[in-house]
């Protein structure tokens, strides 16, 4: 299975852990919020994956996520970052 058929939370300590949907089809706004830890935002990657953060992450001082920073560099301001947690998921887990 390709990394882009796959959804992977992104940690800010830098741990990568795939994860599935509670149902094996779609994730639901719970679950989604609960890999975040707070409300949800997403952003589309150049690549046709979804990342779901904390729409309140900064405000919160969550830390600094340098991989899902990496990974969205393309899309984000010059000097902006991601913090929190962060689920990477193909769109066809989301509904």
């Amino acid at each position: 299975m390709s990394e882009n058929n796959q959804a992977f939370l992104y940690k800010s300590d830098g741990e990568i852990v795939p994860v599935l949907p509670k149902n094996g089809i779609s994730f639901t706004l719970k679950e989604l919020s609960g890999f975040v830890n707070g409300f949800i935002q997403v952003i589309s990657l150049k690549d046709g994956r979804l990342m779901i953060l904390n729409e309140e992450g900064k405000l919160d001082s969550l830390a600094v996520n340098n991989t899902a920073t990496n990974l969205a560099k393309d899309i984000l301001f010059n000097g902006d970052y991601i913090v929190g947690d962060v689920l990477v998921t193909p769109f066809s887990f989301v509904n």
